[in-house]
């Protein structure tokens, strides 16, 4: 059954609304706080700025208490209100999307370190333009992601997982290009090496968001796409689209 975001969550227990809403707004307060990560351990590999990633090494620790926090609120539901349907598709979705959303502030981290080794051996000479360009890319990737899951748009989802096909392009392009250097000028091995591991993590911040639109693709549709090719995922939902508009 697919969702329609203006009767979803309508039940006789108002508690019960407002436990559904609660999670959809926890997921969205650690959406928007793994969303900054991203945007500061770039910045702050771009600018040098150690102090900035500090900062995003040391938020990791708040985004994991929000996992556990927001885990063991699912489980409560699960237990009490014993969820169907939709409803249960969106517990689901919140413990799933929760791990991914860990896993993009991990990638964070990791680039903020790169950032502080980098400030200790000197910055590297080439890969900074790829790592702005990527940056932005999977940052908007994550942010698309959350606003088609507050707003159930399995349309905007599907946008995300296509921009997922030209990360992986701009990010293959991107080590090509440094390997190249890097064979040009071994001098610069050691530094161009921090970047090309800030560019694979930031490759797997896309696939993050990329499973994140799957969730609401799954959450609005009610078919489980993981797994699925594009094209597949592409035909199911204008094949369901279809059948709604014909049944109207």
């Amino acid at each position: 059954m697919k969702i329609n975001p203006e009767n979803h969550s309508t039940h006789i227990s108002q508690k019960f609304n407002d436990e559904l809403e609660e999670i959809r707004s926890q997921l969205l307060e650690m959406g928007g706080m793994v969303e900054q990560q991203v945007k500061d351990a770039v910045q702050s590999l771009l600018d040098g700025d150690t102090r900035l990633a500090k900062e995003v090494r040391a938020k990791d620790q708040q985004v994991n208490h929000l996992q556990l926090e927001i885990d063991e609120f699912c489980t409560q539901i699960l237990a009490r209100r014993q969820p169907a349907a939709s409803d249960l598709r969106l517990v689901l979705v919140v413990i799933r999307a929760t791990a991914d959303l860990e896993r993009i502030g991990d990638e964070a981290s990791k680039v903020a370190r790169a950032t502080l080794k980098l400030a200790e051996e000197g910055a590297s000479p080439r890969g900074y333009i790829e790592v702005r360009h990527l940056g932005n890319h999977v940052r908007q990737m994550v942010q698309d992601a959350l606003n088609a899951f507050a707003r159930f748009d399995s349309a905007k989802a599907l946008e995300v997982l296509r921009e997922d096909e030209n990360v992986d392009l701009e990010y293959r392009s991107a080590t090509r290009a440094l390997i190249t250097f890097m064979m040009e000028d071994p001098r610069a091995i050691s530094q161009v090496m921090s970047i090309m591991w800030v560019l694979r993590s930031l490759e797997r911040v896309g696939d993050h968001a990329s499973n994140l639109a799957e969730y609401v693709i799954y959450l609005v549709e009610g078919q489980d796409v993981r797994y699925a090719e594009l094209a597949q995922i592409e035909a199911a939902i204008a094949q369901r689209k279809q059948a709604t508009q014909a049944s109207d």
